[in-house]
């Protein structure tokens, strides 16, 4: 799932490709992507390209005033096209969701532009075309963008919390941008357990939890920034230390990292870096280590 550096990174890839650019046409290749039918699609054909930004892990492109609002949902992806075929797509046909044909840069170029996709089954990637972004309901709701919260802040957010912090991490009502991957690498650079009560950590440990946060996603949006979409996953993986690297060694103390497995996803941790050496419960119901 695309996170707030990869989204960042997307932001700042289509503000060089996009800003300044004639939408000649957008096509819907999935009747399930586009969440908003006032105002149509076909109010974006004409209108140029004026902005670029990211709220939590939405992508923000301002048309003439209008938004275009995308949220690419676990399985989604945004992919460059420097030539887009005239025809529309037909829809339901492979994982193409959704496309944004943008006029030629120089006279007689060709038309590119973004196609939007989606690996699997599960169809949540989202396109919402608004005229005020407060209309889409996920960024309505998002709490504070998750680098803009300083120590305090943080303290006051979790002490209302009563859940565990892994789960507080992701969600997006509470602090935006952080999903399952960064998640796991924050609280594997701040050494605490994903099974920790929000509500309980101690000040030295909100303090190592805010510098986590800042340092594992500056790094990350710093190494993503400047790169194609086309190659942001593959940096993504190339920057984690423990998510997604179940059996293998820890890279700051060697032990191997584990695993918790649930019905739909999993999360990743070190057992000397966070849980004093504890092996954590793989299922759902895992007793909390303090």
């Amino acid at each position: 799932m695309p996170e707030l550096p990869e989204v960042e990174a997307l932001a700042a890839f289509l503000r060089e490709r996009a800003v300044g650019r004639t939408v000649v046409r957008a096509d819907m290749a999935a009747l399930s992507a586009v969440k908003t039918f006032d105002p149509p699609l076909s109010a974006l054909q004409g209108a140029t390209v004026t902005g670029v930004g990211r709220h939590g892990k939405f992508l923000d492109l301002d048309v003439d005033g209008l938004h275009l609002v995308i949220h690419l949902a676990r399985a989604g992806w945004l992919q460059w096209r420097e030539s887009l075929p005239p025809a529309p797509p037909r829809p339901g046909k492979g994982p193409l969701a959704f496309r944004l044909h943008l006029a030629p840069e120089l006279p007689g170029g060709p038309v590119s532009g973004f196609d939007l996709t989606e690996a699997g089954t599960q169809k949540r990637l989202a396109v919402y075309l608004v005229r005020d972004v407060a209309e889409v309901p996920g960024i309505a709701h998002l709490g504070p963008d998750a680098l803009s919260l300083d120590t305090a802040q943080l303290a006051t957010l979790l002490a209302d919390q009563r859940s565990q912090i892994k789960g507080v991490l992701t969600h997006q009502s509470v602090i935006a941008g952080i999903g399952n991957a960064y998640s796991d690498e924050i609280l594997h650079a701040a050494h605490l357990s994903p099974f920790k009560l929000a509500a309980k950590l101690t000040p030295d440990e909100i303090e190592r939890l805010h510098a986590a946060i800042h340092d594992v996603l500056t790094d990350a949006v710093a190494r993503s920034v400047g790169q194609k979409a086309a190659t942001l996953k593959g940096e993504k993986r190339s920057g984690l230390k423990v998510h997604a690297r179940a059996g293998l060694p820890c890279p700051v103390c060697g032990d191997t990292i584990r695993e918790v497995s649930f019905a739909d996803k999993s999360f990743q941790y070190c057992p000397t870096c966070q849980t004093e050496g504890r092996e954590l419960a793989d299922r759902r119901m895992s007793k909390l280590l303090k």
